[in-house]
């Protein structure tokens, strides 16, 4: 379907057309491109082609260091760019095809680009919306008839964290030093985080913002909705379990999270939809709507220790398990008035399925640190080593094609010496 040839299972397909933010060694300025299989097209080369009658007046976008400003134009407009990206790479349209100098200076190579953060992200907020993954932890650290708290079927729990350390895939992640009280007999001691972890999550960008002291009402939710990405939140569980009493997560989450270049849109996604996961009790009037929001996106984890050449799959998930869909954790985020921003970050929170190899972290795959995780090495894991290197990465399934995210990866450094 386009002229451009697309290797087999390729995540970047005629069908999916990211956006990132990249640069190259020609070109060491981060702007905007698409992928599309093993290339990426340079849209700031490109931007004069898009000359429908909403974008032909804002064709600057297309040269911006960040998404922000393509963004915050609105589902309209990401229609039409969309739309124009799928008529210039058609394999029956000659306008890009047929010009052999406009190519050459329009494609680049994916293993020459350096992948820059999509977006400058204000504010992150990451929510707690599976509902397996909540049930395990509370059976872990409370009981198995206390398991959910009693406010987890209401409403979309979640909380603020902490932008500055989001970071691209490929970005090392350092081991942390802090508090932690691993004898609940004993007083707390300070020094590195023993359980490191990390969590399988997805992501979603705001578009348009939303003006301070007006919710964004649910039927309309979609529209500020702009696309999804890959995200690792890693975790120090012990300084977490020590630190979240009563206010919740901090150090233990703010020391870095990785999400992957590439923004999938959600027109991009709409093929895939899904029925939402059924909720008892109902949710109030501002959270209902019967219209699926789910979406059935294929995810693994893996996992390659240090010196060695070998990755095991340690979890299969998808995030279709979700029980709080992103249209409810939107609109709940703005029911008092909280304004958002375009290129703010809202998180998924951990994505478990029912079966222990769907597990979304190292807490639930190793049960609290009670059972081994095998390597394909030989190795073992209960949490992570120093060294490791954590891979996630998601696709949705077509007829012969596939719509994906590539991968969110980051290695974990040893912590600094204080």
């Amino acid at each position: 379907m386009s002229f451009i040839n697309i290797p087999e299972n390729s995540h970047f397909s005629y069908q999916n057309l990211p956006y990132g933010i990249f640069s190259d060694p020609n070109n060491e300025n981060p702007r905007p491109g698409v992928a599309i299989g093993e290339f990426i097209l340079d849209l700031s080369v490109v931007k004069h082609l898009f000359s429908g009658p909403l974008l032909k007046n804002n064709q600057s976008v297309f040269q911006k260091e960040s998404l922000n400003s393509f963004m915050s134009l609105g589902r309209l407009c990401w229609k039409e760019a969309r739309q124009t990206l799928q008529s210039i790479l058609s394999a029956t349209n000659p306008i890009l095809r047929d010009d052999l100098p406009l190519r050459t200076r329009a494609f680049v190579p994916q293993e020459t680009a350096k992948m820059h953060l999509p977006a400058k992200i204000g504010d992150y907020t990451d929510f707690y919306s599976s509902i397996e993954h909540a049930t395990n932890v509370g059976i872990m650290f409370r009981s198995k008839d206390n398991a959910l708290l009693p406010n987890w079927k209401y409403l979309p729990v979640g909380y603020h964290g902490r932008a500055s350390s989001i970071v691209v895939s490929g970005t090392p992640i350092r081991r942390p030093n802090g508090q932690m009280r691993p004898d609940d007999s004993q007083p707390p001691q300070f020094g590195p985080c023993k359980t490191m972890d990390f969590e399988l999550e997805m992501a979603f960008f705001v578009g348009p913002p939303s003006p301070l002291g007006h919710p964004i009402n649910i039927k309309n939710a979609q529209d500020h909705i702009f696309g999804m990405v890959l995200m690792n939140d890693w975790s120090a569980r012990d300084i977490q379990k020590w630190e979240y009493v009563p206010l919740g997560p901090f150090l233990g989450k703010n020391l870095g999270t990785t999400i992957s270049p590439w923004v999938v849109p959600m027109d991009a996604l709409e093929p895939f939809l899904c029925d939402n996961v059924p909720q008892d009790p109902a949710p109030f009037p501002y959270l209902h709507h019967s219209q699926p929001y789910n979406f059935d996106i294929h995810l693994e984890v893996s996992l390659r220790p240090e010196n060695s050449d070998k990755a095991t799959v340690i979890s299969r998930s998808n995030y279709k398990y979700m029980y709080w869909t992103m249209k409810q954790q939107l609109t709940h985020h703005t029911i008092t008035g909280c304004n958002l921003n375009t290129g703010d970050l809202l998180a998924t929170g951990t994505i478990s399925g029912k079966s222990p190899d769907s597990y979304g972290s190292m807490l639930e795959l190793s049960w609290k640190g009670t059972k081994d995780i095998p390597l394909s090495n030989g190795e073992t894991r209960k949490f992570l080593k120093d060294g490791d290197e954590v891979t996630l990465t998601g696709y949705c399934q077509g007829d012969g094609y596939r719509v994906g995210f590539g991968t969110c990866s980051g290695k974990l450094l040893p912590a600094l010496h204080l």
